[in-house]
């Protein structure tokens, strides 16, 4: 079967394809076709060998990978700003769990929407979240087009969305039914921590992720006090007691995991698990700082996360990634620690490692998919010009993002979000805000 003839041309003065500066290209562009990447070639020669393609040229344009936002809530930008400055249960227990008791579908399908709207506009091709209402999470998730990993969170108790968690099975086979063959659209097995989910329901849930070749996403030792629990309930720590139950494969993807010891590390490490660092949120709350050079040691997979918008008030990984690359080198005293680089790296093909998607995101190839952005480099604040990552990770900002391709479709056009109305989305949001403070 001939491929189709490539339909887009996307351009700039740069292409970056993976996170190295080595590999910097002037002039040059993509092809694309049918959602793929056709062709790398010089600007001149993309234009001569497809005449009938569309052209989006940025002159002074970056086109690099699509960002990877490995670990969110999207829906949670309900809450953005609502419990600020609080001891982590003091806020859960006391501001978001009333918070999420009054949530609704259709709340949860604009608040997942506005957070597309951030993560679109400040570059993010691709998410991974978890959280409550998930059919919502994905509709929306559908008429933003981005590319996502979607999936109903689960616990030993009654949930707000599906009722008795039995319930939530069927709720769950329901997503797997529907965006079986979704070409951008993957849905996941989301049980929340081993401190809300016995034994029995995460050897349950593994069984179903191991028949559907689903991931497993789940939180990892976000805290001292679950490590503690863990510790008192079942007499090993929370990594080692998810080992016990089958779920660490190279099928899962465990948030945060601050407060792991060499041990876990290197566990981790072995059974091929996906890492999502969410550095901003797991500072706010005070929970500490995961230990990612030691993880990078041992070439675990890592990718960058946000958390959810209450925990991180957004969900823009270029701010992300510019608090790792200082964090790090703060905490460690070793100014060469997590290079521009590494952390570039970490926010794209890291991401799509840790999701199991590094042969189809995460860098730009011939025959991945078409998922890009295009950075604006006419800024004062990115001028002079001497290393690409570096001025990625340190200088840029979100809101110099100009132009975002998922799957081969332009969804922002010089900063004009295409795909759904941004501004009926931040009404909605307003009008919900005013209910949760009212509740209050």
């Amino acid at each position: 079967m001939t491929a189709a003839e490539p339909s887009l041309i996307i351009s700039g003065r740069y292409l970056l394809p993976q996170a190295r500066q080595t590999g910097v290209l002037e002039n040059h562009g993509l092809a694309i076709s049918g959602g793929v990447i056709a062709d790398i070639a010089s600007t001149e020669t993309l234009r001569s060998r497809y005449p009938k393609a569309r052209h989006v040229h940025t002159e002074d344009g970056l086109v690099m990978p699509g960002l990877v936002n490995s670990h969110t809530h999207a829906a949670m930008s309900l809450f953005r700003g609502l419990a600020d400055d609080l001891p982590l249960e003091n806020w859960l227990n006391n501001s978001i769990l009333p918070a999420e008791r009054q949530l609704t579908a259709e709340m949860v399908y604009w608040g997942t929407l506005l957070s597309c709207a951030e993560m679109i506009r400040s570059g993010t091709t691709a998410f991974c979240d978890m959280y409550l209402f998930a059919k919502e999470v994905a509709r929306a998730a559908a008429a933003s087009k981005m590319r996502a990993w979607v999936g109903e969170v689960f616990y030993d108790f009654p949930s707000p969305s599906y009722g008795p968690p039995e319930q939530g099975f069927v709720y769950l086979d329901e997503m797997f039914e529907k965006y079986r063959e979704d070409r951008r659209l993957s849905v996941t097995i989301n049980p929340h921590s081993v401190y809300l989910c016995s034994p029995g329901l995460l050897e349950r849930l593994a069984e179903i992720a191991r028949s559907r070749a689903a991931i497993v996403n789940t939180h990892l030792s976000e805290t001292a006090g679950e490590v503690k629990t863990c510790l008192e309930r079942y007499g090993l720590r929370p990594a080692a007691h998810l080992d016990c139950l089958g779920l660490l494969t190279p099928n899962t993807l465990a948030a945060h995991g601050v407060h792991i010891n060499e041990e876990e590390i290197a566990l981790l490490a072995e059974r091929g698990v996906g890492i999502s660092h969410c550095l901003q949120s797991n500072l706010k709350l005070a929970s500490g700082i995961a230990p990612v050079p030691l993880l990078l040691e041992k070439e675990a997979k890592i990718g960058l996360g946000t958390d959810g918008s209450a925990s991180n008030n957004n969900v823009d990984l270029f701010t992300e990634m510019k608090s790792v690359a200082l964090v790090h080198k703060g905490v460690s005293g070793d100014p060469t620690a997590m290079p521009a680089e590494t952390v570039l790296h970490l926010a794209t093909m890291g991401g799509g490692a840790a999701l199991g998607a590094a042969a189809t995101i995460g860098s730009l190839e011939v025959g991945k998919k078409a998922d890009c952005i295009v950075v604006d480099l006419a800024a004062s604040h990115l001028t002079p010009l001497y290393n690409l990552p570096s001025q990625l990770v340190y200088a840029a900002t979100g809101s110099d993002v100009r132009h975002s391709i998922i799957d081969g479709e332009i969804i922002m056009r010089d900063r004009k979000i295409l795909a759904f109305d941004e501004q009926e989305v931040r009404a909605k949001a307003r009008e919900y805000a005013g209910k949760f403070r009212a509740g209050m």
